[in-house]
């Protein structure tokens, strides 16, 4: 390519300067342009999602880049006492029929208007938060944040109920605050569609993880048309990566966590694609194994049983873990 570009100079190099400057110019336009790589709509920076204690949310909750999001499905329970500052937002806000599957995540421009009117903007610090088992409600929308772009984002371990357990003061009054801008620079690279699910079954080096509860997992609760799971995949409950009873909201220590992937052949070297339901119970597994353990390669199926199930042609398999934790 250099060589050509030469020769095309050379034959020209007579001509009166301006012709030539323009047409020198549109010979390295020609010849550059086609290489650089233009990705418009994907995300520049790389998210990073944490998780922080109660103790932390206190101390920084009234700075003024913090925005933090009481994510519980119902507003009566934010109403009654949320931590300070906090704008409820329920995690069944980001999600709806697409025209032919239930409960999928909105497309890019919707998820960008909720944000704005959370009053999320692009240098928000954002913090996520709920109670109980809806810690996959907060880990659903720090999900969110990341395939949109956002890259400073953090969820409370602990949820509400770590933060009443340290004595931190919580509030009834709403914080008043105007919308945010926020723009959308939709990640790819953090999820999976049934195209690449298809290609990816039983394939050495790529691992499913489904993370339902083992009645869902084997196809013994009828809830679908069909009932199972994909093929190879391994089911870890998302319960086992929390403390359980006492606070589904609050994680295991991560060298505990570590040991039921090591248990379970689940290796960093690995490409993994965690599937469950509907999108929701995999972003829990998505963020430990990728944020906080450092995994180079997870993935999210968004579309996961709900969809997949809904192919009649696609195989499954029934019948409970034998290695199940």
């Amino acid at each position: 390519m250099k060589s050509s570009i030469l020769k095309q100079l050379s034959l020209i190099k007579s001509w009166p300067s301006k012709i030539l400057f323009f047409l020198i110019s549109v010979i390295v336009c020609t010849a550059i342009i086609p290489l650089l790589p233009i990705h418009p709509s994907t995300a520049a920076t790389p998210s990073k999602v944490v998780f922080v204690s109660p103790s932390w949310v206190a101390e920084h909750q009234n700075d003024a880049d913090i925005r933090i999001l009481d994510v519980r499905s119902n507003p009566l329970d934010y109403i009654t006492g949320h931590i300070p500052n906090a704008v409820h937002i329920a995690d069944p806000t980001f999600r709806g029929p697409n025209g032919t599957l239930p409960v999928q995540y909105w497309q890019s421009q919707k998820l960008q208007s909720l944000f704005s009117e959370a009053g999320v903007t692009d240098q928000s610090k954002i913090v996520v938060y709920a109670d109980g088992r809806e810690i996959l409600g907060a880990t659903m929308v720090a999900y969110l944040l990341e395939r949109t772009g956002h890259h400073n984002v953090a969820i409370v371990d602990g949820g509400l109920a770590g933060y009443k357990a340290a004595q931190l003061p919580v509030a009834k009054e709403f914080p008043k605050y105007k919308a945010g801008t926020f723009s959308v620079k939709d990640d790819p690279s953090v999820r999976v569609t049934l195209e690449q699910v298809k290609q990816s079954i039983k394939k050495p080096g790529i691992v499913f993880i489904d993370p339902r509860p083992p009645e869902l997992f084997s196809g013994e609760q009828q809830i679908w048309v069909r009932n199972g799971h994909i093929p190879g995949a391994k089911n870890i409950p998302w319960v086992s990566f929390t403390v359980g009873e006492s606070n589904f909201h609050q994680l295991k220590p991560l060298e505990e966590i570590k040991q039921i992937l090591a248990k379970r052949g689940i290796t960093p070297d690995q490409d993994i694609i965690v599937t469950c339901s509907t999108g929701r119970e995999a972003t829990l597994q998505y963020h430990v194994l990728k944020h906080l353990l450092g995994y180079p390669k997870v993935r999210v199926y968004e579309g996961s049983w709900t969809e997949y199930s809904s192919y009649p042609d696609l195989p499954i398999e029934t019948g409970r873990d034998s290695q199940n934790v």
